[in-house]
């Protein structure tokens, strides 16, 4: 079995969304999903302790080139996730990308479009998409 298209899933989410049609419900599980998704990243770190952080200044330089500023940036993470933990995480990001569909229902805006453009952005205007 394929995966579903954004579409069909956005479609799938219009389906079964009945309790949460207002647009200020969406926007706030939106974030409250959004905030649960940054809880699990942070008990991986410290309760399960599958991954840690090593946080310190990347050393940029104005006078550095973007190719050696890539190379040079670092995530700061150490470790992999565990598996119960990746779950969690998985599970959380499903419920965030589940309200991001929904609020783009209500807004009439395509999921697939907002990707795609953003896609195009991030081809057009490579690392400068981010500063």
């Amino acid at each position: 079995m394929s995966a579903p298209t954004l579409q069909e899933f956005q479609s799938q989410v219009s389906e079964l969304l009945l309790r949460h049609r207002s647009l200020l419900d969406v926007v706030t599980k939106f974030s409250q999903s959004n905030a649960s998704v940054n809880r699990a990243v942070s008990k991986s770190i410290t309760e399960c302790g599958c991954i840690a952080l090593n946080a310190k200044n990347q050393g940029f330089s104005e006078e550095m080139p973007l190719d050696q500023a890539h190379l040079q940036s670092k995530s700061h993470m150490e470790g992999e996730l565990c598996e119960q933990c990746r779950e969690i995480i998985r599970n959380e990001m499903g419920k965030n990308l589940f309200y991001m569909s929904a609020m783009c229902n209500l807004l009439d805006i395509s999921l697939e479009d907002v990707v795609a453009r953003e896609s195009d952005k991030c081809s057009t205007l490579g690392w400068f998409n981010l500063t």
